[in-house]
């Protein structure tokens, strides 16, 4: 049996149809919400409720399973969020990789993230996975907090657990449209019209699931990889969205200043409704600073896997955010 942690999320949602899809006996977990409609009804798949903070809920998820995809997460730049953040996803990775040596399961594949490789703020040189975590100003909550969930899986590699993990840059594909990388479809279905000068590396939702079921079918173990179509400007992206979309691309570049009173007057004004602020001081500065990322040591190690065009990535996209809003 194969274990999804993050099921009903982004990532994990994607993962588990394609499992499902390949005949696989599946049991996913959620935390609160119970997946209705198509995803309650996959074929294979076994939903189950666990906190991953519940070292018996999560023993209790591991029963009789052979591999573990852990890709649940909180992924938040929401300053709220931190303190919360920085616990469950190191804590919630150990419980998981306690029992997985405990149980002795086959083997444990760990989604990351980029972030966790750190930033320096050096522009123009590319970072693989042999960069070291240095403490910098540049890295997120978010990437902290997965830096240490890392070594959590690294600690269990050394105890003599068979894992390996791939480290996504910003993910593209079909989601909830309100929230994480989908809602970047949302913003400029509606002509936002400012741009920042940042680059980043992107990829599509598909990619980064072949990429982790190939990695859990093969001999390798206790690397970690990359996972990234290429690095592309902000503009770029947007402007390929919005091409796809027939809407107006965005034309009026956001300087630092700019972008500093927006995610001040954001966090005001979610203090004031308890919404969550579209922009924050992290995301601010990640959209003005250029992050280069070389995918090349995936693309040596699995042969016949290829990462599809960014544009064919967005096209996608744009074409199931119509579906989804028609009418």
């Amino acid at each position: 049996m194969i274990l999804v942690t993050g099921g009903s999320g982004f990532l994990g949602g994607h993962l588990v149809r394609e499992l499902s899809r390949r005949g696989a006996t599946v049991r996913a977990l959620y935390n609160t919400r119970k997946p209705a409609g198509e995803m309650a009804a996959l074929p294979g798949v076994e939903w189950m409720q666990a906190d991953l903070l519940d070292v018996y809920d999560v023993e209790a998820a591991m029963k009789d399973v052979d591999d573990v995809y852990h890709c649940a997460a909180i992924v938040s730049f929401d300053p709220r969020q931190r303190e919360e953040m920085l616990h469950f996803n190191p804590e919630s990775t150990a419980n998981i990789v306690n029992q997985a040596v405990e149980q002795g399961i086959r083997k444990l594949v760990y989604v990351s993230s980029v972030a966790a490789l750190g930033r320096s703020g050096h522009m123009n040189k590319e970072t693989d996975e042999e960069q070291e975590w240095g403490e910098s100003g540049y890295n997120s909550a978010y990437g902290i907090s997965k830096y240490l969930a890392e070594n959590e899986v690294w600690r269990g590699v050394g105890e003599g657990l068979c894992a390996a993990i791939v480290c996504p840059s910003l993910i593209l594909g079909p989601g909830d449209w309100s929230s994480g990388s989908p809602q970047i479809m949302t913003v400029v279905d509606k002509e936002f019209p400012f741009y920042t000068g940042g680059v980043n590396g992107w990829v599509g939702v598909a990619d980064v699931v072949n990429a982790m079921v190939l990695l859990m079918a093969s001999d390798i173990e206790g690397e970690r990889f990359i996972v990234s179509e290429g690095n592309h400007a902000y503009r770029e992206i947007f402007t390929m969205m919005a091409n796809a979309l027939g809407k107006k691309p965005p034309r009026i570049r956001a300087t630092p200043a700019m972008t500093g009173i927006i995610w001040r007057a954001n966090a005001i004004w979610s203090r004031i409704t308890g919404a969550n602020p579209v922009i924050t001081r992290e995301t601010a500065s990640t959209a003005h600073s250029i992050s280069l990322y070389n995918n090349s040591k995936l693309l040596q190690v699995l042969n016949g896997f290829r990462y599809t065009p960014i544009e064919q990535c967005v096209a996608e996209m744009a074409a199931a955010f119509k579906v989804a809003h028609k009418g």
